[in-house]
């Protein structure tokens, strides 16, 4: 998203996120070189974040910023989690899908249960400045997602300009875009040797992770706490 983004702010002309890092195209506001970063930044201006709707600056609910919230199948965000926390250092050793999965499950993970967190971003859902896509209708539809993102923000492109974000947003551009791929951050946060940040980029890897009887279990805890959601993901 921050790369679709960055492509649909410059009029989807690649130069921009082909030669600044995504971390400084978009800083991410929760962390302290974020934070600094985004302030020095003249409005309008894109920013990242993780948090949980609870905690995050309440100054938004009476400004005109637009939030894009973009979600994703949760077994294969335990999965994209438990390769990441291989390789940033910042984390502690995710142990066996099974411990990371219990782990997630419990909401013992950075920014906490993703199931409260999508809970509590779901409560904006009618908020005229929020907007909700999953990783899967990029996936299936990337230029209607785009389409639809562009018409949230007032963002008037033309077929080719879109086409273009379309083109250089796709997993492979992104892979090989060292401005993207995190490739670019350096060994004493990332251990490059471990992984790579950006690694298959497809739906459904979840399968490829869980057992049965975990994928059942994960199912179990997610009808627990999702109830009352009211709102349709494709993975339901």
């Amino acid at each position: 998203m921050q790369e679709i983004l960055g492509l649909i702010w410059r009029d989807g002309n690649p130069s921009w996120v082909q030669s600044l890092p995504v971390w400084e195209r978009s800083p991410w506001i929760e962390t302290d070189e974020g934070l600094k970063a985004a302030l020095k930044y003249p409005s309008p201006r894109l920013l990242a974040s993780h948090l949980p709707s609870h905690v995050f600056p309440k100054s938004f609910l009476h400004s005109k910023a637009k939030v894009i919230y973009t979600l994703r199948n949760p077994k294969d965000v335990l999965v994209s989690f438990y390769h990441f926390s291989k390789i940033y250092k910042g984390f502690k050793d995710p142990g066996t899908v099974e411990e990371s999965m219990e782990e997630f499950l419990s909401g013992n993970v950075p920014y906490g249960s993703w199931f409260d967190h999508v809970k509590g971003w779901v409560e904006m859902k009618d908020r005229p400045n929020v907007f909700f896509n999953t990783y899967e209708e990029l996936q299936q539809d990337l230029r209607g997602s785009v389409e639809r993102i562009c018409c949230f923000l007032g963002k008037e492109l033309n077929s080719q300009q879109i086409d273009s974000v379309v083109d250089n947003a796709s997993f492979q551009k992104m892979k090989d875009n060292k401005m993207s791929n995190y490739s670019l951050v350096p060994e004493s946060h990332h251990d490059h040797k471990k992984g790579k940040f950006m690694r298959k980029g497809i739906s459904g890897d979840w399968k490829n992770h869980l057992t049965v009887a975990q994928s059942e279990r994960f199912d179990r805890v997610y009808q627990e706490k999702m109830q009352g959601a009211k709102v349709p993901f494709p993975w339901d």
